[in-house]
């Protein structure tokens, strides 16, 4: 070995020369192997026992299904299935559009029946096929069978979209060929939809194609930045990098995101920041997720894409009815918001209606006689579907329907559990009683009070809040997102506070045995002021009803804590959400923002808690509670 290598370094070129050599010797093998090959014999085929094309004998299904490619103003083909009730005649269609695979959602089982193959996610099941709607899901371009590129929620076109096709196109283009290529139909078309299904409802509001009679948008994605899917006041929910993972990567979802701890406190935790975690994941292909990195505040990119803003700048030419939950978990931010947008434009009082119901994000299609822990005795989804979203459709869609006896705002109030018709949202009650601004303090002492603090007491109370053992948003161990049977994500919200009111770093204000019933209707509006000794800050407020220490009739209920409404809120951008800015240290400063809508009654016998607290993790990402120039990458330096 030592005398080939020797060879080998004095001799280059020969070494060459062998390996051409020897490359040549494995040529003219290769070439006398070939000529000599042994030739096989021929067997007799057995033919295939598949048909080359296989028709199923579908004659007794009460429906027929159509897969069909309808083409837009672009060129673009999208995957729509049309589901058609067998005898159906004159029947109005009833759309929704949605990147979560249009033969998934109408394929819920293999059944003859009409019933069983919508029953799931996202279809009224009873009210659809009760009332003979033809149903019609369509792949939104770029996602499963449809043609196109895909971007997350589509802006219109303009500075953000250069292309001449969008969602409020795509829609235009869709109904067109239905209403001309379905001829069971009687040229009506209704929308509707569930969260990104709920977006697309509101898009479709812009310049509306004629046959567009009626607009049903369900807990929408509406304003990514400030209170839906991405982040809440600045604040980035980390926990849906997984949904961003799988639902850009790829057309169909096959790229699926990976687990590697039981918690996802850990998971987070290790990964040290929402960036790096990203980063070894390799999110840094998706495009969605880089235009994250770059817009982390409320910046035009965010601000020409809020769905309320572009709204308030359109003619209402379309009756609409928004579904809102009051403790959705994912977009409680977007319905309350297009209501407030174009509820002015409603002169008439006809053309816009507003549900609040008791329920997580999408629960008004399932079951709704409870909440994880909360019973409402009935089911307020039932109730929804049949006593509110089935006249409403049918007024709008069915020839001949009659109209339907429903006032403008249909709210469920807890506490009482009582559906409540009220004239305009938010109400104190039927008949119209204004809603009074009452502050509640959080006084020293850790005091929950309605009486003004005396001048004399204590300014602060205060606590310690590390970075590097934030806050839990939920016990631990913390699930992932997600909607199996196993995963409790869609009732976190209504999670027993308890817990967290018992850490060090959560101040929790309490106040006395309530004399007197207290309703809670519309948005609590924050006025904290607070200081801290690092230079960035977030700020977390809840507003709590702590049940009385026993409750008759339901013993686990004694002394539970229900979060009535709560938020986020980073400090960074107090003076300017577009331009963050360090907080000036060890200054009482004061941060102004909303809370979500609630429509509660705390009760006579119940208390009234106020949390603060600084973190909320890991829903929400880490807070290094020191300026930094990119909260993604806390550690860069760029």
């Amino acid at each position: 070995m030592a005398d080939e290598k020797q060879d080998r370094t004095m001799n280059p070129r020969r070494h060459s020369r062998l390996f051409a050599a020897a490359a040549m010797a494995a040529l003219f093998a290769g070439r006398a192997l070939s000529a000599q090959a042994p030739q096989h014999p021929k067997y007799p085929g057995l033919p295939s026992e598949t048909p080359a094309v296989f028709k199923p004998l579908t004659d007794a299904f009460d429906y027929a299904r159509r897969d069909v490619m309808i083409p837009m103003r672009d060129g673009v083909k999208l995957h729509t299935v049309v589901i058609v009730p067998k005898g159906a005649k004159d029947a109005p269609m009833l759309l929704t559009r949605t990147p979560y695979d249009a033969t998934a959602l109408t394929s819920h089982a293999q059944s003859s029946h009409l019933g069983p193959i919508l029953n799931g996610y996202d279809n009224a099941t009873d009210v659809i096929v009760e009332d003979g709607y033809i149903r019609v899901i369509q792949d939104i371009r770029g996602k499963y069978r449809s043609e196109g590129d895909y971007v997350m929620n589509r802006p219109l076109h303009g500075p953000l979209n250069p292309t001449p096709v969008d969602h409020a196109t795509d829609t235009f283009d869709t109904i067109d060929w239905l209403v001309k290529n379905v001829p069971e139909s009687n040229g009506r078309v209704g929308i509707l939809g569930i969260s990104y299904d709920g977006f697309l409802p509101l898009m479709a509001l812009v310049n509306p194609h004629p046959a567009l009679k009626v607009s049903v948008p369900m807990n929408p994605m509406v304003d990514g930045w400030m209170g839906d899917d991405w982040f809440h006041n600045g604040a980035f929910r980390q926990q849906n990098i997984p949904y961003i993972y799988e639902q850009v990567a790829t057309r169909g979802n096959e790229a699926k995101w990976w687990t590697s701890h039981f918690d996802d406190y850990d998971m987070f935790m290790q990964a040290g920041s929402a960036g790096e975690l990203g980063r070894r994941r390799g999110l840094e292909q998706i495009g969605f997720w880089q235009k994250l990195l770059e817009h982390p505040a409320y910046d035009a990119f965010w601000r020409e894409q809020a769905v309320d803003r572009i709204l308030a700048a359109q003619p209402l030419n379309v009756p609409v009815m928004l579904v809102h939950s009051l403790w959705d978990q994912e977009d409680i931010y977007g319905d309350i918001a297009v209501y407030n947008a174009i509820k002015p434009k409603d002169t008439t009082n006809e053309k816009v209606r507003l549900v609040i119901g008791p329920w997580h994000h999408g629960q008004e299609i399932a079951d709704g006689s409870s909440l994880g822990a909360l019973r409402f005795k009935s089911d307020t989804a039932l109730y929804f579907r049949q006593e509110i979203l089935r006249p409403f459709l049918a007024q709008y869609l069915k020839e001949g329907a009659p109209r339907a006896d429903l006032p403008p705002v249909i709210a469920f109030e807890t506490g009482t559990n009582t559906w409540r018709r009220l004239p305009a949202w938010p109400a104190g009650c039927e008949s119209g009683c204004p809603v009074k601004a009452t502050p509640l303090y959080l006084a020293t002492g850790l005091k929950a009070t309605f009486t003004r603090p005396a001048a004399g007491e204590a300014p602060f109370d205060e606590y310690v809040s590390d970075p590097s053992k934030p806050v839990p948003f939920r016990s631990r161990p913390i699930q992932p997102v997600g909607y199996s049977a196993d995963q409790s994500w869609s009732q976190w919200l209504v999670d027993d506070q308890r817990e967290a009111s018992g850490r060090p770093d959560v101040l929790a204000f309490v106040s006395d045995v309530l004399a007197a019933p207290v309703k809670i209707s519309g948005q609590p509006a924050v006025n904290l002021v607070a200081s801290t000794s690092g230079t960035d800050s977030d700020w977390v407020v809840k507003v709590i009803d702590v049940y009385p220490d026993e409750v008759a009739g339901q013993a686990d209920m004694g002394g539970y804590q229900l979060m009535v409404s709560a938020d986020i809120f980073r400090g960074r951008y107090r003076e300017s959400l577009e331009r963050p800015a360090p907080i000036a240290a060890d200054k009482p400063l004061v941060y102004r923002f909303a809370l979500p809508s609630a429509n509660h009654v705390v009760l006579r016998g119940d208390r009234m808690v106020g949390h603060g607290q600084c973190s909320w993790y890991p829903l929400y990402d880490g807070q290094p509670q020191t300026f930094v120039s990119n909260i993604f990458f806390p550690g860069r330096v760029d």
